[in-house]
């Protein structure tokens, strides 16, 4: 004990005492300097004065139990409802076992008798010292949790930036690349009609071809970067990819939805709900070695949730814990931005992924904030009309 007396600045301590029998509070302030506190006692003895002491500092708080229509546990309970963390130390002339435990439940750092005070000082600097303690760790995690939230902010910044880049790129491909294509094909077209030999017309249409199929390049890449088909909704652009992806990888996939058209989702929800889809669903096809493949996209309880679940080989721990896992930690800053989480479960039968996010936040007004709201596109009159990913003719 006499290492935490030196090692505990300062040497004055103030001391608000709680008593109303004046031999009491001087024996207190006795004990007090026998063990090495050069102490500044305030004494109060009622609620009232309490209340106005407590609007000072203090390093200690000394209370006797039974004081006049008034105890020392109601005392604590006011003292910690202020948020003030002083040590605080109960002394009483007599106190039972139960009233000691609901103290210390209460916040209380010991508790002492009157008969036996010589443990005071060295029950004083441990607690100012344990106090002190506490204070830095709480101080150290709201440090952390500033640090983690900033890092949270950031990642959404950045994702939304992301998304945002990405639109930037895909509005330049359907204007640069779709207009000089247009223009092309109606070149190319003209030249067809005027063509003077069958070996020149022949050209031509190799060369129509070749414009056709930069231009499904350029619908395929504009729908990587930014995908149009959110416009008709979040349930049927699940069903497209779905079975899209079913047919690109011949593995069986199955998607099912408990509504047609999902309500009241914030602009930024459909897009990370996609995304989120889209990755899942490429895990799968690189590395899952699946035959059949489910999408569910659920709303219930004001929570949004899509649940991907294989057949396949499933993950081990280790998949889960690799440093360099971006994929399922992408997935998860991904539903942070929304104010969402992701689940995982997997075994030898295959893995589920689930998506929730609440429909209504905090951070409903951020994706608000962030997300670009897309505007539709003018209707096609071709034969690319069914195309839901197109963006207009070109």
């Amino acid at each position: 004990m006499a290492n935490s007396s030196a090692s505990l600045p300062p040497v004055r301590l103030r001391v608000l005492h709680i008593e109303d029998n004046e031999e009491d509070h001087a024996l207190v302030a006795i004990h007090l300097r026998r063990g090495g506190i050069n102490a500044d006692i305030f004494r109060v003895e009622d609620e009232a004065s309490l209340s106005e002491a407590l609007h000072e500092d203090w390093d200690l708080i000394l209370s006797d139990y039974n004081l006049p229509g008034y105890s020392g546990l109601a005392a604590l309970d006011k003292v910690r409802a202020l948020g003030k963390l002083v040590p605080f130390i109960l002394v009483s002339g007599e106190i039972g076992e139960d009233i000691a435990v609901q103290a210390m439940r209460n916040g209380a750092n010991d508790y002492l008798l009157k008969s036996n005070l010589t443990r005071l000082a060295p029950a004083a600097l441990l607690a100012i010292e344990a106090n002190r303690t506490r204070i830095a760790k709480q101080r150290a995690d709201l440090a952390l949790s500033r640090s983690r939230q900033q890092l949270r902010e950031l990642a959404q910044h950045l994702q939304t930036s992301i998304e945002q880049e990405r639109a930037a790129i895909a509005r330049e491909i359907h204007d640069d690349v779709g207009g000089a294509l247009t223009a092309v094909k109606f070149d190319l077209a003209w030249i067809a009609r005027h063509a003077p030999t069958p070996q020149i017309a022949e050209r031509v249409q190799q060369a129509l071809e070749s414009v056709s199929h930069a231009h499904e390049a350029s619908q395929r890449i504009m729908h990587n970067l930014r995908p149009a088909i959110l416009e008709q909704g979040l349930a049927p652009a699940l069903q497209w990819m779905t079975d899209r992806f079913g047919k690109r990888t011949g593995i069986e996939a199955t998607f099912r939805a408990s509504h047609e058209q999902l309500q009241h989702l914030a602009s930024g929800v459909p897009l990370v709900a996609y995304r989120f889809a889209q990755e899942a669903l490429t895990n799968v096809s690189k590395h899952a070695q699946a035959s059949k493949v489910s999408v569910d996209l659920t709303q219930a309880g004001g929570v949004l949730s899509i649940e991907v679940t294989d057949n396949g080989k499933g993950l081990n721990n280790e998949d889960l814990a690799k440093a360099r896992s971006f994929g399922i930690r992408g997935l998860h800053e991904r539903a942070e931005t929304v104010g969402g989480w992701v689940d995982i479960s997997s075994n030898a039968g295959g893995t589920t992924l689930i998506l929730s996010v609440p429909l209504s936040g905090p951070e409903n007004g951020f994706i608000d904030q962030f997300f670009p709201v897309f505007d539709s596109e003018p209707a096609n009159t071709d034969k690319d009309a069914d195309d839901p990913t197109a963006w207009g003719k070109l």
